[in-house]
């Protein structure tokens, strides 16, 4: 495979290491964790960012979606390659208004920007790598159980997440009903989809077949599974954006040098994420998330929704084709007092709940107040 254009090409991971800039990252040691496999993760830490003050009854959790982070607000600078991915939605004054709300976001188990993920280290002090343990969903919310508890938060005022967010929002509102107020759910389903498995699993397939994968060890090589893990997310992207904005906005047009102005703009959000993400940890939680499914062990999705007891705003975009809108619809439906589904009008598909930032925001002030 090519390398990616634009990378320096001794580049192997875009993780977070030990040794580099903190930021505004803290991190919390949540000790050995039991996994839903049967193994046990050892040592567990969890890198998170927090704003406002904590009055003891005004936390709000945010969950970042597959590729975000803890960095939910603040400038890029070291320690940080990218500036905050929700600005307009969290802050004083904002929907989520950090004068009245402590909130609280941390990087996802298995992540790559701080938490304990494949490129951190094992026991013996070497990456994970390759064999870093399979991860569930619940596990990782079985992490962000045990960081509230050490955050002294037995119960949430607001649970907030979108996408891969929206999954561990729901399973911490149906196993600890009790500790969550208020919820909600954007651009989500109650289960993976056949065709989100099948997306899912051909972008593994697109880093597994890199010739630098090595199994997944390969933090010690020359470079890592870069073209992979760039083809891995132009897919991703395809499924990220609606067809009609792509048609609108470059057509069939070319550049000066003669390719697709579609196949250029791909190739950047390419590089962008190998820059500043992990190979192995985009397998551990893109398949993390192919093990969504609340029914599972529940009795199925009905039941399993059925036990939520917060106030609860579930939101969909008209223009995503990769969690369509009758997904949300199901979860509306079997949620107790959930509402009629808010659509959020974008032509900018399943990154609408990224984009849209007034529809979204006053959803979330609206529900939060």
């Amino acid at each position: 495979m090519s390398h990616p254009s634009g990378i320096d090409p001794s580049l192997v991971t875009g993780a977070w290491r030990e040794g580099d800039p903190p930021g505004d990252r803290v991190f919390t040691d949540i000790g050995d964790l039991a996994l839903d496999s049967g193994r046990t993760l050892p040592a567990v830490r969890l890198a998170h960012e927090t704003w406002g003050t904590f009055d003891g009854s005004n936390a709000v959790l945010i969950l970042h979606a597959l590729t975000g982070d803890s960095h939910v607000v603040g400038p890029p600078g070291p320690g940080h390659p990218t500036g905050g991915w929700w600005e307009t939605l969290v802050g004083p004054g904002a929907p989520i208004d950090t004068d009245r709300f402590f909130v609280v976001a941390a990087n996802i188990l298995g992540g790559c920007q701080g938490s304990t993920g494949p490129a951190s280290l094992d026991p013996d002090g070497l990456p994970w790598g390759g064999s870093f343990p399979a991860l569930t969903v619940r596990d990782q919310v079985r992490a962000e159980v045990a960081l509230a508890d050490r955050l002294g938060i037995d119960r949430w005022h607001g649970v907030v997440g979108g996408s891969a967010g929206g999954m561990r929002a729901l399973e911490w509102a149906i196993e600890h009903p009790g500790r969550v107020d208020r919820l909600f759910l954007l651009a989500t389903s109650a289960a993976a989809s056949a065709e989100q498995i099948a997306l899912s699993r051909t972008q593994v397939a697109a880093i597994e077949n890199d010739p630098a994968w090595f199994g997944g060890d390969y933090y010690d090589g020359p470079h890592g599974p870069l073209a992979g893990l760039d083809l891995a997310r132009r897919i991703a992207h395809l499924s990220y954006r609606s067809e009609s904005e792509l048609a609108d906005r470059f057509g069939r047009t070319t550049q000066d040098d003669g390719t697709w102005a579609v196949d250029s703009y791909l190739r950047h959000h390419g590089t962008k994420l190998v820059r500043r993400f992990d190979a192995n940890s985009y397998v551990v939680l893109t398949s993390a998330m192919d093990s969504h499914d609340v029914g599972r062990g529940r009795g199925g999705v009905e039941a399993a929704l059925s036990r939520i007891t917060a106030r609860t705003v579930v939101a969909g975009i008209d223009s995503d084709r990769l969690y369509p809108l009758y997904q949300q619809h199901e979860i509306a439906r079997h949620v107790p007092g959930a509402g009629p589904v808010a659509v959020v009008k974008s032509a900018h598909g399943h990154d609408g709940f990224l984009v849209e930032f007034d529809q979204v925001g006053e959803l979330a002030r609206e529900l939060l107040q």
